[in-house]
This record gives structure tokens, C-alpha cells and sequence, in this order.
């Protein structure tokens, strides 16, 4: 492989389409046990590569250097094969700051519930923080790792003006599903959900019905796939390829209504 993107579950991808529209290199989709992750970064076998869902943090201690973007988050999406050695970098955090301006959803002086405990979370956290958050709390199931419980989360925050949701709740074939009942959030006026298929959640649905300023995460897939294939290739790729690469996948979507 030269270039593609490693997880555990890639069914759900839209990358490979992404990436063919940026540049003109091979991308493959490539599924990994975690009991193969070790042997598959010692080989290094690659030019460069995404990484998601689950080892956007298990990949760092086979990193060189990392940016000091993704040192901070502690996660890390994108890595470059420079000479044998490992470099990695945090697109998702530019994706996900494209995404909430886009969005035009205002994080200042609010109090902001990231849901999920992986690394996008964090990245997100991150996110709210430069975009002014009074507060930013991180939510899971069992509160690991600085989060707060959903029922801590219900018994003490249900003032948040902002929910970003960074789990996989709800994205395909798991269609329907929602990590929490926004409508106990009576101050909400932003949900951002990572999920991008189906393209609008059940989150983002629900949000939207409430009259709540909601998105999915489309335009955030796009846009770190366009920040990362500036560092596969080191060139500059103008901002009007992620708008124009988003509104080709949107459209395409719409159209033929099919997950893949």
C-alpha cells in the first residue's frame, strides 16, 4: 500500500472517493485487527496513510515526531513515511474547525458536552477550546480518562449551549441511534456530529426538528482529507477543492441514497 487509510471497520469510508478527487495517487482502504496493528507499523510498508477509528492514539509510540498539534490532543490521524521514519500530524483538528466555522456556530463563552472518549474527543475538545468555550467537558460511558458519565453529564450540565458528538453512535449500519436525548439540553443551540454517513444522524435529524443549528460531519471528512493529502504530497491545495470535493460527494449521496 502507498497510500490509504488503516482501521478497524472501514466499511462505513467515503475516503477512497475523497482522496481520488484531491490528487492523483493510489488510496486504498485497508482493515486491521488490533492484534496486527504492531506488525503493520513496524513494516512501515507505506508512503503515508489515515488513521481512525480505533488507533488514532495506539499508533503515536510508533511515531519519530509528532506536530505539536497532535502532541497536545494526544491523537493522531495522518502519518508520513519520510525516509523509514514515521512523522504524524492531527488533520482532524483543522477538519473539525473547518466544519464548526462552516457550520457558523458560535462556541464563545458556551459550555460545550463532547461526546465520546477516542481520539477525535479530544480532538474536538481541543477545537471548542480555540474557538472560545467557557467550558469544555468530555462525556463517556464509564467517565475514563478525564470525561464525566452521561449521567453525571445529565445531572449536572444540561445548561450546555454546544454538543459535538465524536462517537460512532448512529453512523452506518447503526443508523437511528443517538449517545444522548438532546431535548433534556433546553439551553443547546449547536450540535456538530463527526458522523457523516448517513449524512444527516439521527442526532443531527432530531437537533434540526428542535429548530438547533445542527450538521453532520461531511464537510469535516473532506476537509481533513484535503489538509492530509498536503502533507502526503507537500503541496498547497487551495480551500475551493474542499468545497467543491464536498458538494460532488454531497450531491452524489443524495442521489443515489445508498450506504457503502
Amino acid at each position: 500500500m502507498e497510500y490509504g487509510c488503516i482501521g478497524e471497520k472501514l466499511t462505513h469510508s467515503f475516503s477512497k472517493i475523497i482522496h481520488s478527487k484531491i490528487a492523483d495517487y493510489n488510496y486504498e482502504l485497508k482493515e486491521i485487527e488490533a492484534q496486527d496493528l504492531d506488525s503493520f507499523m513496524k513494516s512501515a510498508d507505506f508512503k503515508a496513510i489515515n488513521v481512525t477509528i480505533p488507533y488514532k492514539q495506539a499508533v503515536i509510540p510508533y511515531l519519530y515526531e509528532i506536530s505539536d498539534t497532535a502532541r497536545k490532543i494526544g491523537a493522531v490521524n495522518t502519518i508520513v513515511n519520510k525516509d523509514g521514519k514515521l512523522y504524524g500530524y492531527n488533520t482532524d483538528y483543522e477538519g473539525m474547525r473547518a466544519l464548526i466555522k462552516r457550520q457558523g456556530a458560535d462556541l464563545s463563552g458556551k459550555k460545550v458536552l463532547v461526546l465520546g472518549s477516542g481520539g477525535t474527543s479530544k480532538t474536538a475538545a481541543a477545537v471548542a477550546e480555540s474557538l472560545g468555550a467557557s467550558e469544555v467537558l468530555r462525556v463517556s460511558r464509564n467517565g475514563n480518562d478525564g470525561a464525566v458519565t452521561y449521567d453525571y453529564a445529565l445531572a449536572h450540565h444540561t445548561d450546555a449551549g454546544a454538543i459535538i458528538n465524536t462517537t460512532p453512535c448512529g453512523m452506518y449500519p447503526n443508523i437511528g441511534k443517538t449517545a444522548v436525548d438532546i431535548s433534556l439540553f433546553p439551553d443547546l443551540e449547536s450540535v456538530t456530529d463527526a458522523v457523516y454517513n448517513p449524512l444527516s444522524s439521527a442526532l443531527v435529524t432530531k437537533a434540526k426538528e428542535m429548530g438547533i443549528n445542527a450538521v453532520g460531519g461531511l464537510y469535516m471528512l473532506v476537509a481533513q482529507a484535503v489538509f492530509a493529502s498536503e502533507k502526503f504530497t507537500g503541496s498547497n491545495i487551495p480551500k475551493s477543492v474542499t468545497d467543491s470535493v464536498y458538494k460532488e460527494i454531497l450531491l452524489d449521496k443524495k442521489l443515489s441514497l445508498i450506504h457503502i
